[in-house]
């Protein structure tokens, strides 16, 4: 899942987005609110955990555009925390609202829960092919054999198995799964694909679909 952190605090940053990439979570940064609008017209982030008040662009102006959008669900992080102030921050169109200080399991267990408020909605244990992965907990299983997976295999089976069997193009794992600095024309994705396949063994759960990408074998 590709997340973008809007935080202008450094080290306050780099210690969330830490964080969340060790819960498996792909994570994007941006210092400031121009910076955040940017991105977001560029890349189609699953959650944006955004501060409110930012520099340049106040935090506002920004949750109050990604809402109209519609493309992103909106998680405010932030240590204005009265209740006058998390019922502006609702009404400016985020969809959730978290206080500084935090517990940072809950701020892991809200970003999923705001993923499963997609359309359509996600279930939260993804099932196919005698496989369950359950993104909160950071299992996964094929008929009862705990699978092993690396980060980057783990999101991409979870990808995969929340398209129903559609299709997903390699672009769109490299964007879901790894962040900004991957190296678009990498060999990431075949690569993850291919020990994913090994560790899932038989029968084959993965099909490529020449041309197009990825699927879960029908």
């Amino acid at each position: 899942m590709r997340v973008l952190l809007v935080e202008d605090e450094q080290p306050l940053a780099g210690y969330i987005a830490a964080g969340l990439r060790k819960h498996g979570f792909a994570v994007d940064v941006a210092a400031d609110g121009r910076s955040a609008l940017d991105k977001c017209e560029i890349t189609p982030y699953d959650v944006v955990v955004l501060d409110r008040d930012l520099p340049v662009v106040h935090g506002d102006t920004v949750c109050r555009q990604l809402a109209q959008q519609g493309a992103s669900r909106v998680l405010m992080l932030t240590a204005s925390d009265a209740i006058e102030d998390r019922v502006g921050g609702l009404m400016l169109g985020a969809d959730d609202y978290l206080g500084k200080p935090f517990a940072f399991s809950e701020l892991v267990a809200r970003v999923h829960a705001l993923v499963r408020r997609s359309t359509p909605a996600r279930p939260p244990v993804l099932r196919a092919g005698g496989v369950a992965l359950d993104p909160a907990r950071r299992t996964a299983e094929r008929d009862g054999r705990l699978l092993r997976l690396t980060p980057k295999e783990f999101g991409v089976l979870e990808q995969l198995l929340a398209a129903g069997g559609a299709v997903v193009s390699a672009e769109t794992l490299l964007d879901k799964v790894w962040d900004e600095h991957a190296d678009p024309f990498t060999n990431a994705v075949r690569i993850a694909v291919g020990t994913l396949r090994r560790k899932l063994g038989d029968p084959p759960l993965i099909d490529t679909v020449t041309g197009a990408g990825y699927r879960i074998a029908g």
